[in-house]
């Protein structure tokens, strides 16, 4: 999380032996199957092919040989059928925001979402239905027009499909859950073709691995969320604080939420502020920070009197806190993760933040190549912990704290360095942890089987055996994997 309010190769994963952009089927076979869907079949000679393949990481550089771009599910169904059919390699892109690069492929076909964006909501129930390729920002800008909100993540271009399918944690994680514990139902396209309904009475196993366990049982085309009031208006807590004073900042966030509800989710950030950044004071820029950043989401008054100690611990050189829309808070940091850089983000559960471990959180962040990235204290807890570990796919909800290490960047030329300083913090933190991890922030998935198991815990062994119902070819294979069971 950049956390300021601004304006080593390429990775290559889901390539399955085909050429680049090249696919060995009979042009009638491909012309039969464009015949077929309301959406529009992309080839690499199309005009659209192009920009079908831009991604919000610059760092991904694939080439399928088809792009389905759906117009509704039964798009969705006959794309997976011909990729089933015909053994093409098969990616899904919902918002394509993930840092991995899932939602491409090199070679074979992808199922493109990002036509299917509507979103309809029922303020009575207060619940709302999501097409698979809707953004956060998408989601966000229905509900609040009747107050209510979901929890989703921190980046509105982010897609809700891929947030939710690996657990989705936001603002809300503490008050409310992740974007999977307030999940009601889902549209699922199965590898075989049919289009299913998953929830608490209909295919209940299924209903219970995609809540946390990716995209490995099929396409969820239609997510029915559980809405909350929120908003419109919310407080923000935002202050920038001297890097000297990390420990206190940090312990100061523990003390109060172990003092008050849960309605508070912060994070801490530790980064550099840029040299040239005019938003920040002359006396601050190319010094290391640290920053408190999050919203109160019930009555922006009491939020602004909550959370003034944790504005005060230190006189901060830079406080941006206070009142906005729900839907500004989450957009604040939106200018900082601009589509076409370059990012690398792994992630770590850890026990507890004890000196030793802030004190290397500091040298990592001060070290970074780049002075756009950081390294993020998520302070979780409260309601995500209050789901059973084995309730939902999603595991490791009970660490009390997840490390984010962030490299964004602009210059492929730097690409070595940064991806580099990623996977040295994090081997560096292996020692603090006791397992776990987020899977939304895996890195390029190059750790394989072992971060899969890392991620899924003990919960991996029932979701193979899920798997092997749902998808016994594993049709749904570049992801965070899982093996069906044999």
């Amino acid at each position: 999380m950049s956390g300021r309010h601004t304006h080593t190769g390429n990775p290559r994963t889901g390539n399955e032996g085909r050429h680049t952009g090249e696919v060995d089927l009979p042009t009638p076979v491909v012309d039969a199957f464009a015949s077929r869907l309301r959406g529009e079949l992309i080839r690499p000679d199309h005009a659209a092919y192009g920009p079908a393949l831009k991604l919000w990481n610059g760092m991904i550089d694939k080439h399928p040989a088809l792009v389905a771009r759906c117009a509704g599910e039964e798009d969705v169904a006959a794309a997976v059928d011909f990729a089933r059919d015909n053994d093409l390699p098969l990616a899904v892109r919902g918002g394509g925001h993930g840092v991995a690069g899932q939602a491409l492929c090199d070679g074979g076909l992808v199922i493109d979402l990002s036509g299917m964006r509507g979103v309809e909501v029922d303020p009575e129930k207060r619940s709302a239905v999501a097409q698979g390729g809707c953004t956060l920002g998408d989601i966000d800008r229905a509900t609040q027009r009747h107050g209510l909100a979901t929890p989703l993540g921190v980046v509105t271009g982010t897609g809700a499909a891929g947030l939710t399918l690996s657990g989705g944690m936001g603002w809300l994680r503490r008050k409310h859950g992740l974007s999977c514990d307030n999940l009601l139902s889902a549209r699922v396209v199965t590898a075989d073709g049919r289009i299913v309904v998953a929830d608490d009475t209909r295919n209940r196993d299924l209903f219970w691995a995609i809540r946390g366990g990716g995209g490995n049982f099929g396409v969820v085309t239609a997510f029915e969320y559980r809405l909350h009031p929120v908003g419109p208006e919310v407080f923000l807590c935002f202050a920038f604080h001297p890097a000297s004073h990390t420990e206190e900042v940090l312990r100061a966030c523990e003390r109060y939420l172990a003092e008050r509800p849960d309605d508070f989710a912060p994070l801490g950030i530790l980064g550099r502020v840029p040299g040239d950044d005019e938003n920040f004071p002359p006396g601050a820029r190319g010094k290391p920070f640290v920053a408190v950043l999050g919203p109160y989401p019930g009555d922006p008054a009491e939020g602004e009197r909550l959370l003034r100690p944790l504005r005060e611990i230190t006189e901060p050189f830079l406080d941006l806190s206070g009142t906005m829309p729900y839907t500004g808070v989450q957009g604040i940091v939106d200018e900082d993760y601009p589509d076409g850089d370059r990012y690398y983000w792994k992630s770590i559960n850890v026990p507890g933040l004890d000196d030793k471990l802030i004190e290397r959180l500091s040298e990592h962040a001060a070290a970074a190549p780049s002075d756009r990235s950081t390294i993020d204290v998520w302070y979780q807890g409260g309601a995500m912990a209050r789901v059973g570990e084995a309730e939902t796919a999603f595991a490791n909800r009970h660490a009390p704290y997840l490390i984010g290490i962030e490299a964004n960047w602009e210059a492929e030329a730097d690409s070595a360095a940064n991806v580099a300083w990623v996977r040295d913090v994090f081997a560096d933190l292996g020692s603090f942890s006791a397992g776990g991890l987020y899977l939304n922030f895996p890195g390029f998935l190059e750790e394989g089987e072992h971060l899969v198991h890392e991620g899924y815990g003990g919960n991996y062994e029932r979701l193979s055996e899920i798997k092997a119902t749902y998808d016994p070819g594993n049709l749904f294979r570049l992801n965070a994997n899982i093996a069906p069971k044999r």
